[in-house]
């Protein structure tokens, strides 16, 4: 499927898990990089988790994720999920707005911009796996 704007995905239960497992790998390694003043490396793990646990909220609670060209769009479609999508989108939004200074910039991250981004982090996946754990049968070992 060619990736565009307003472009969406079907999402299996299988992969919310999937999604729900990235965003917890790419918060541990946040929270380890913060641990040892690796602010940038905190900020842009922290960026990547709350991506995968957009996409694990949109995929438990909507069936579909965003694959549009920019992360604008998984913002708008996480605003549309019902109860917790303002909050999620917004935390989300807020990270999204670091990730070209993270990812691309010359000048390192701060201990405040990375702070920020692990409790956004933290915060959208605790909603990811409080939502799949409602949407979502348990899984068989």
């Amino acid at each position: 499927m060619t990736r565009g704007k307003g472009k969406r995905r079907s999402v299996s239960r299988t992969e919310v898990r999937e999604f729900i497992g990235k965003a917890e790998e790419w918060l541990e390694t946040a929270i380890e990089a913060l641990a040892h003043d690796r602010f940038t490396a905190a900020t842009g793990n922290a960026i990547h988790a709350g991506i995968n646990a957009g996409d694990a909220i949109c995929g438990a609670r909507l069936g579909e994720r965003s694959s549009a060209e920019t992360h604008n769009e998984a913002v708008t479609m996480l605003r549309t999920v019902p109860i917790v999508g303002q909050e999620a989108s917004n935390h989300l939004k807020r990270l999204l707005s670091k990730k070209s200074d993270a990812e691309y910039d010359a000048i390192p991250m701060s201990s405040t911009v990375a702070h920020d981004a692990v409790e956004r982090a933290e915060k959208l996946v605790a909603v990811a796996r409080r939502v799949a754990a409602e949407s979502l049968p348990p899984s068989t070992p």
